[in-house]
């Protein structure tokens, strides 16, 4: 099993984040759980921050966020200039529906690339507008 594969059953305290963080193929996975929001935010950011080349693509799976507000919307704009100009990106995979709400609502998603599975994002698969009719 790659680490790509790898399930994590840990869940976030109520209102609270956690991130995790793996490599599969020279590319940073970002396992998100939780809410992300004001007061939770710094634990993203840091996650982010602490990317760096070797490793300048990162994707950040969604799938066990629950909620995400501007806050969150911001934390990923900057890691995303950032890494594109060191030569790589920042991809968000398996967004929940409020949080591709959100996504889909702020534009975000004309600036960083969104896909429907981890798979699809490492690989750059179909992205989430493609099948969401946007």
């Amino acid at each position: 099993m790659t680490e790509a594969e790898m399930t994590h059953t840990e869940q976030a305290p109520p209102g609270g984040l956690t991130v995790f963080s793996t490599v599969s193929d020279d590319i940073r996975v970002l396992t998100v759980h939780g809410e992300i929001d004001h007061q939770t935010g710094e634990t993203l950011h840091n996650a982010l921050a602490a990317t760096t080349p070797p490793e300048p693509r990162v994707v950040a799976d969604m799938h066990d966020v629950a909620f995400m507000d501007s806050t969150g919307i911001n934390i990923l704009i900057a890691p995303h200039r950032e890494l594109t100009e060191a030569g790589g990106w920042l991809r968000l995979a398996a967004p929940t529906p409020p949080v591709l709400r959100t996504i889909k609502l702020v534009g975000i998603d004309a600036l960083i690339a969104c896909h429907e599975t981890l798979d699809q994002a490492l690989t750059a698969g179909t992205p989430c507008a493609a099948s969401s009719g946007r």
